[in-house]
């Protein structure tokens, strides 16, 4: 086991709550009524509109793994020059921007951006584990407000597919993935889930960090959001059950020390959740 039990818990506790507040969140920016079911718009940004791309699902899956491959070189290239301070600017305005979304489907718009601001600089510039976990719940259901109104499951399914390819190659084979993962570790903004092994007043000494990376948290919500918006809120939870389940056997397969791609992981467990939900309910 890759993790002692303690450590594991956590991980799939927080994932599972992050997948749980993410469809909550979702829910928000759905507007139902007799005649239609469509999406809310978007929260200004500072009085900037922030807008979907309006692109059929068979056009939007390309643009979402475009992004993806252009993030990673950006990604990669900051780590090759060593920027931490870079990193951590791109990283905040991301943290902002979703944090202000997730939290905007409860709260007002302008108290929401005030709070995102502020635990934004807060988990960046004066980070701590704490908040780093406890913005990292609300992040991916405003990430996943933004790209689900693109995607059908269909789409969605084909995108996970994708992704769960490129995780392997990414891991196994180019190690680009760990390269990054490193490297955010290192500078202590990471894009996902961090928990300590211990806690250590000295700076000096290294303490061990479990992780799990961001991609493997939101795309398995993106997912459950398509399920949700085209069939309810019961059976997307039932995607989500199935992912957590898929990252229990992967953590409980893997062993210390090594790195795993995880998206083939959810990528099945998503996938048998889906048949449930279409076979069974």
């Amino acid at each position: 086991m890759k993790h002692n039990w303690i450590i594991t818990v956590a991980l799939l506790f927080l994932f599972f709550c992050a997948q749980i507040i993410g469809l909550f969140v979702i829910e928000e920016y759905i507007y139902k009524s007799e005649e239609t079911t469509e999406w809310r718009s978007l929260p200004s940004l500072l009085g900037f509109d922030v807008e979907r791309p309006d692109v059929a699902p068979s056009v939007s899956i390309w643009y979402m793994v475009l992004a993806i491959v252009l993030g990673t070189v950006l990604i990669l290239f900051i780590v090759n020059l060593k920027k931490v301070f870079i990193w951590k600017l791109w990283f905040l305005l991301s943290v902002v921007l979703c944090l202000q979304i997730a939290l905007a489907a409860f709260l007002g718009e302008w108290l929401a951006l005030v709070i995102a601001i502020i635990f934004g600089l807060w988990k960046v510039f004066v980070p701590n584990f704490i908040v780093h976990n406890l913005t990292e719940l609300f992040i991916y259901g405003g990430l996943a407000v933004i790209f689900v109104p693109m995607l059908t499951p269909l789409y969605a399914i084909i995108l996970l597919v994708l992704l769960a390819f490129y995780d392997m190659y990414a891991v196994w084979k180019s190690k680009h993935m760990i390269k990054m993962a490193k490297f955010q570790t290192k500078a202590g903004i990471f894009a996902g889930f961090m928990i300590p092994y211990s806690q250590s007043r000295d700076k000096k000494k290294k303490i061990r960090t479990a992780v799990l990376g961001g991609g493997d948290i939101g795309f398995p919500l993106i997912f459950a959001g398509t399920v949700l918006f085209a069939m309810g809120l019961e059976q997307a939870l039932v995607i989500s059950i199935f992912a957590t389940l898929s990252l229990l056997i992967l953590l409980l397969l893997s062993k210390k020390d090594r790195f795993y791609p995880a998206m083939p992981f959810l990528t099945t467990g998503c996938l048998l959740g889906f048949a449930i939900v279409k076979f069974f309910m």
